[in-house]
């Protein structure tokens, strides 16, 4: 059940009277000495927390059956155990023979059902690489599982057990969560099967974490520890919102889960044929900050700007050019780039989507029909070291030097055009804005960038938008003199 906030706000007054009221009662005891006798009645107000107290145990005893504690053995060189989550296994089996020897690692997890016949979520990081997967069902069965799919992108995965008629989670929309609304987290930290904890729903669309590709986490404060990885976040109809994924170091409040929209999603998928099909179209996106929209002449306002653009993918085949600012996206509007990036993923190949996009401050409509992302692997250039070259010299009074790109860093990063920096001065413009030696400059105010010149041309007005290439990707970086 959920509860309005008038109604959280009688509960808090209700608990302010109640202490006020021992407090009276303690002082009146003390000044008179009058004997009082214990009553089992409790006062009116305890009856409320003792209801919501009760809707907690309600919905952990509809959802326990439904969770399960993961246990996987793998095998391992030399086991690597991440700062933050996705979660370290809790029963580490050791750091590999000496020698490199192979070593069973023992790790632990928990994930939910979704289908009676025994089909499983979990996190992909739990079961990866498992050489033996055994589910501890709640009844005391103890099952082996295989993995049906695996999606790393959102650390997701689907497992299954042979097994009938079991009890199943139910989804909840957490598109229509509401941040605040108490949430309670299932799982098994540390091994410790079926351990309930409770917080609220701290924020949602969390992303930039740096763990998965695809990032869109429900943050909370509920209790989650290594183990509790792919156990369900649900809400107090007893509805999975959520699987839970990271933490933050461990005691510091702050867990993430994959929100059930995405998960029910990729889950089924995974379930179906073994793996995600998702749409791309082909295109690198940063959120438009109001640096951004003063270089490119835009008015203040929420967005995503193109930034990078595959010249065999969707977006180019529908004319969406480098600058162009992402406003809505089929109706919806943008405030983030984010928001590009779930609406696309969410989709289907072939399907097609209507962006709302402002070019040179003119609105204009472009349809792009989604296609299916290429193996990165196959994307990935070889990396090789690079070679020094001349500097060139002018480009001083903007806090930085430029040179042009050595081959081997050109063949790395995919380009044929642009001016390499070599050099970032403290305290300069350069490093305001954030460039750092090694990054290749391709643009500014969308013009070519050859030479220190383009680059001097471009700021005569004291400011100028530098389109970047670097490892990770291209991005739009203001940069702006003194």
């Amino acid at each position: 059940m959920t509860h309005s906030p008038s109604q959280r706000i009688r509960r808090a007054g209700v608990l302010a009277s109640v202490i006020g009221a021992l407090a009276l009662g303690a002082s009146t005891v003390y000044s008179q000495q009058v004997p009082t006798t214990a009553t089992a009645t409790p006062p009116p107000s305890l009856g409320a927390m003792e209801q919501l107290s009760d809707g907690f145990v309600q919905v952990a005893a509809q959802t326990l059956p439904s969770v399960v504690s993961i246990r996987v053995d793998v095998e391992s060189q030399q086991p690597e155990v991440p700062q933050g989550l996705p979660f370290p296994f809790p029963f580490g089996g050791g750091r590999g023979g000496r020698g490199g020897a192979p070593e069973v690692q023992h790790g632990t997890g928990s994930g939910v059902i979704v289908r009676a016949d025994g089909v499983i979520v979990t996190n992909n990081h739990v079961v990866e690489d498992a050489r033996r997967i055994m589910v501890h069902l709640r009844d005391g069965r103890v099952l082996p599982a295989r993995v049906l799919g695996t999606d790393p992108a959102t650390d997701l995965a689907a497992i299954k057990i042979e097994a009938t008629g079991l009890p199943v989670a139910r989804w909840a929309d957490s598109d229509r969560a509401r941040v605040g609304e108490w949430v309670l987290a299932i799982g098994a930290p540390f091994g410790l099967e079926a351990t309930v904890t409770h917080g609220v729903l701290s924020a949602k669309g969390r992303a930039g974490l740096g763990q998965t590709s695809i990032e869109d986490y429900l943050q909370t404060d509920a209790s989650i520890n290594p183990g509790n990885s792919g156990g369900p976040l649900i809400n107090l109809r007893g509805e999975v919102l959520g699987i839970n994924t990271m933490i933050l170091g461990r005691g510091t409040g702050v867990g993430f889960a994959v929100p059930s929209r995405l998960a029910r999603l990729v889950t089924e998928q995974l379930a179906e044929r073994g793996s995600v099909s998702r749409g791309w179209i082909g295109l690198g996106l940063q959120d438009l900050t109001a640096d951004l929209a003063s270089n490119f002449n835009l008015p203040p306002a929420s967005g995503a700007i193109v930034s990078e653009i595959d010249p065999r993918g969707p977006s180019a085949r529908a004319g969406l050019a480098l600058g162009d600012v992402i406003t809505a996206v089929d109706g919806r509007p943008v405030t983030s780039s984010n928001d590009v990036v779930q609406t696309v993923t969410g989709r289907r190949p072939n399907d097609a989507l209507t962006l709302a996009v402002l070019r040179s401050g003119q609105a204009r409509s472009v349809r792009v029909v989604a296609g299916t992302r290429p193996d990165a692997n196959n994307q990935r250039a070889s990396r090789e070291r690079g070679t020094a070259a001349p500097r060139i010299e002018g480009s001083r009074n903007l806090g930085l030097e430029v040179a042009p790109i050595p081959v081997q860093r050109a063949r790395q990063l995919g380009v044929d055009r642009g001016v390499m920096v070599t050099v970032v001065e403290a305290g300069g413009a350069g490093e305001r804005a954030g460039l750092r030696p090694g990054d290749v400059i391709l643009q500014a105010d969308q013009q070519p960038v050859g030479n220190s010149g383009d680059l001097l041309t471009a700021t005569q007005d004291g400011h100028a938008a530098l389109l970047v290439r670097r490892r990770n990707g291209q991005t739009f970086v203001p940069l702006t003199l003194d």
